[in-house]
Formats: C-alpha cells, sequence, structure tokens
C-alpha cells in the first residue's frame, strides 16, 4: 500500500470516529430551553436514558405494533412534518382504514397535560395505547404487541440494557416510548434565537409579533404556542358533527371544544384544525378574520367585536404570517438523532 492509500484510509477511518462521536455527544439527555416553563411530565418515574431512548426510537418506528405488522407510530407522525401525517386531511391508519381527526404533531410534550385533540388521555405513559387498540388505526392489543415483542431475537437484550431485564411488560414498554417523544423538543426556530438574544426580529416579524401577541397570545401563548385549554373557536359544524371534549367529559359546557394547538412549525403540519378541513395559513386567517360561526360554547375571544372573530387588515395579515414563520424549526424537522435508524 503506497502513501496515497495510507493517507486516504487514514482520512477514512478518521471520518468514521468523528460520526461515532457526533452520535455518542448528540444525546445529551432531556434538557429545558431556559425560557420554557416546568416540564409537567413526570421524570421521577421515568428518568430518559440513552438506552432508553433508543429502545423507545426503535418501538416508535416499528411496525410489529400494529395487527398486521404495516403500521407504526411513525407512519402518522413523520419527523419531516413535525411528526404529523401530511397529505391527508385525516389520519389513516392500518389497511388505509380513515379516521375522523387530523394526525396532531408530537412535540414538546413535556409540557402538555393532556393528549389528543379532545383531552382523551392524561398521562403521556398512556397515550401509545390507544393508536394500538383503536381498530381504525394500528387494530392491535397490548397483549399481542408485547408477546410478538417477547418472541422478537432483538428486543429482550434492548430491554435489558434499558432496564436492567429482559423483560418486557406495559410499563417497561411505554415507558420506553415516552422517553422518544419526550426528545421531541422543538426550541432553535428563528423565535428562539430571537429569545436567547442571538438575533433580532426584522421590523416586519417585529410588527408581526406585536399583533400575534394582542390578536394569538392569549390562546397560543409563547414560547410554546399554546395554553394546553380547550376552546371552540368557531369552525363549522361539519357532518360528522364532531363535539370534541364534550366526547370525553360528557359536559355540555365542552362540546365542540378541541384542544388549543401550538403554532411552532405551521409551515409543516398542514393541514390545520382537528379535522384537516383547512389547508393553507391564508385559510385558517380567513376563518379568523371573516368564518367565525357562533356555535355553542364559542370562545368569549371571538366575542369582543360587532361579529365574531378577530378582525385583522391585509397589512396586518401579512405581517402575522411572517411573525408565524420564524416559529419553524428545520433543525427538529431534520434532526438524525429522531430519525429512523
Amino acid at each position: 500500500m503506497n502513501r496515497n492509500h495510507w493517507l486516504i484510509l487514514i482520512f477514512l477511518l478518521a471520518g468514521v470516529i468523528a460520526c461515532k462521536k457526533e452520535v455518542i455527544e448528540a444525546f445529551a439527555g432531556f434538557r429545558k430551553p431556559s425560557y420554557f416553563p416546568a416540564p409537567a411530565y413526570h421524570f421521577e418515574t421515568n428518568e430518559i436514558t440513552e438506552d432508553g431512548f433508543k429502545l423507545g426510537r426503535k418501538l416508535f418506528y416499528d411496525r410489529i405494533l400494529s395487527a398486521n405488522n404495516t403500521i407504526s407510530c411513525g407512519s402518522c407522525h413523520i419527523q419531516t412534518a413535525a411528526f404529523t401525517q401530511h397529505g391527508h386531511k385525516v389520519s389513516h391508519g392500518i389497511f388505509d382504514r380513515t379516521g375522523v381527526r387530523n394526525s396532531p404533531p408530537i412535540m414538546n410534550l413535556a409540557w402538555s397535560t393532556s393528549f389528543m385533540w379532545d383531552g382523551g388521555i392524561f398521562d403521556l405513559d398512556l397515550q401509545p395505547v390507544a393508536p394500538i387498540t383503536n381498530h381504525v388505526e394500528m387494530d392491535d392489543s397490548m397483549i399481542n404487541v408485547l408477546n410478538k415483542l417477547r418472541n422478537d431475537a432483538t428486543y429482550p437484550t434492548l430491554f435489558k440494557q434499558a432496564f436492567g431485564s429482559t423483560e418486557i411488560n406495559s410499563t417497561k414498554f411505554l415507558k420506553a416510548l415516552s422517553q422518544f417523544m419526550l426528545m421531541c423538543v422543538s426550541s432553535n426556530s428563528r423565535y428562539d434565537s430571537v429569545k436567547r438574544k442571538q438575533t433580532t426580529f426584522t421590523p416586519e416579524e417585529e410588527q408581526g409579533y406585536a399583533i400575534f401577541k394582542q390578536q394569538c397570545n392569549t390562546c397560543h401563548t409563547e414560547p410554546l404556542f399554546t395554553d394546553n385549554s380547550f376552546r371552540n373557536n368557531g369552525l363549522a359544524i361539519s357532518a360528522l358533527n364532531d363535539m370534541g371534549r364534550y366526547k370525553i367529559t360528557l359536559n355540555e359546557a365542552d362540546k365542540y371544544k378541541f384542544k388549543v394547538p401550538s403554532l411552532r412549525n405551521l409551515a409543516h403540519t398542514l393541514p390545520y384544525m382537528h379535522d384537516g378541513r383547512l389547508f393553507t395559513l391564508e385559510a385558517v386567517l380567513d376563518h379568523y378574520t371573516g368564518q367565525v360561526q357562533q356555535t355553542p360554547n364559542l370562545d368569549t375571544f371571538f366575542l369582543q367585536h360587532s361579529q365574531p372573530g378577530i378582525p385583522l387588515t391585509a397589512d396586518e395579515r401579512a405581517k402575522l404570517l411572517l411573525f408565524l414563520n420564524t416559529l419553524n424549526d428545520r433543525s427538529f424537522l431534520t434532526n438524525k438523532m429522531l430519525s429512523e435508524q
């Protein structure tokens, strides 16, 4: 082997070592951005470890969780779409069965106190049970899924690395999935750079920010851009007559209320609203500025003017959209640590 061959070999080996170092250094556990509020999740019962996270990631992307081994969590929660399912108004599951609601993003869940559009799940550790056992989504049972994992050639070893034992049970399974989902933190948008004083808004973005704080921040409270509440935003009642939160509480005051979604990564989470009825942000603004319906339990915020909704001029709309685009976090959509390995 001549000198040039040796140099090439050394260069390649250096690249491999650097890549391995990058992967090792990429995992630093859960880190709360300094300007975020305290997380709501109970980390004291489920400490995130590298092995636990990797197990959760493998489970998240594994089709073994569905009845016919064709659908994974990642099928309906796609990273490049901020972990939503693009291309469909509502979610599509096993055998291409269609649901009735749009897949919500998996993003900043450590700060969520309830899950799903209607808040039917109150603990992240229980969330995966719903799609796994739902006839439309994965159509399996927890017992069957756990048995498939136990009989798999790799999972007993992975569970031992993560939890110290080859035993595979529902508690460990769900905690591993939570460890992956908790690490799906979006906090590197242009807005976040401004909050960290690394850059500044343009004058137009700053004006859009002022409009946002006046007209939107009540429900979409920064820095998470949701207050995790349930509200009726005046959508026309569809033929399905989805009553939202009412299905969970049976409280008349909750009819047609849905969870306030985060505005982060809006450029990638279309279509919008719980049933995916709106495909552009312009259509969303059309709704709020002139199409809000006075349905039962309409949020009082939309009743402050002569007609329901939020009055915005064309210039205000344009500047508001400029600000909303500062909430897009490309690094979150391309983070290799969160991708299928």
